[in-house]
């Protein structure tokens, strides 16, 4: 019995990292297609392209499903039509909380988030709401052990990064976060490339301007309406003033 519950345990473990491999995989196809109709498919031509796929190879996505995304944009071939959208609202304790997503239903996504935030204490506001609290920004983490601090604080602020500061990201592990005008991200990420340093994140991101921290007890109940909103089959990111375990709460 006792090999027969550890055998389940596994199996229901693959199951889940299986179903979340699926749903991060579908996100960042989406998140393909619509770059690649918005803009040139040719990624060396458009930059937002270009990060799409790199983060979909982060994830290992098959080339395949990758090209067959890019298509879908470019209207090779048929699939369903993904709009960008974003959804503004306030988490319990005046957290306030930007969600980016993709939709081919408005209407449904609108009435979904409506009820996480409602069910777990927090309201959707109106566009604008919180935007102002949020800055479009280019961020990259470098794990500590790779480099030393002056060398890295020379090399990104000669290819234009604004600050440089050091963190313990998700995985525990200890990270410096650079942090650049949206205008010069690239520059400072193909500066680490030229240098042999591969980020271990890279992306625009919308960094707020200001923090809110909270006891724990408080934080888990904005964590748990983050958690839900992350899980929905429409949302790629959603980002928040909340300042726990000293950094600010997002969610992929």
């Amino acid at each position: 019995m006792a090999g027969h519950n550890k055998w389940s345990k596994i199996k229901r473990q693959k199951a889940r990292d299986d179903k979340e491999k699926s749903q991060k995989w579908a996100k960042l196809a989406r998140e393909i297609a619509v770059a690649a109709r918005q803009g040139h498919d040719d990624p060396e031509m458009n930059a937002d392209l270009a990060a799409a796929i790199e983060r979909a190879e982060d994830e290992n996505m098959p080339g395949d499903t990758i090209e067959r995304a890019v298509k879908r944009g470019n209207g090779e071939l048929e699939g369903q039509s993904f709009e960008p959208a974003t959804y503004e609202g306030y988490a319990p304790h005046g957290v306030a909380v930007f969600v980016q997503a993709m939709t081919d239903n408005n209407n449904r996504t609108v009435a979904d988030l409506r009820h996480l935030f409602e069910t777990h204490g927090g309201n959707l506001g109106k566009d604008g709401s919180v935007r102002y609290l949020f800055e479009r920004k280019g961020r990259l983490t470098v794990p500590t052990r790779r480099i030393d601090e002056l060398m890295l604080f020379e090399m990104v602020v000669d290819a234009g990064a604004e600050d440089l500061r050091t963190e313990t990201d998700e995985d525990g592990e200890e990270v410096y976060v650079i942090t650049t005008p949206d205008e010069d991200f690239d520059a400072v990420e193909e500066a680490l490339q030229e240098n042999g340093i591969d980020p271990k994140e890279a992306g625009l991101a919308r960094i707020p301007t200001t923090t809110v921290a909270l006891e724990d007890d408080d934080a888990q109940t904005v964590l748990r309406l983050v958690e839900k909103l992350s899980e929905n089959d429409d949302v790629d990111y959603v980002y928040t003033t909340l300042q726990h375990d000293g950094r600010f709460v997002k969610a992929s």
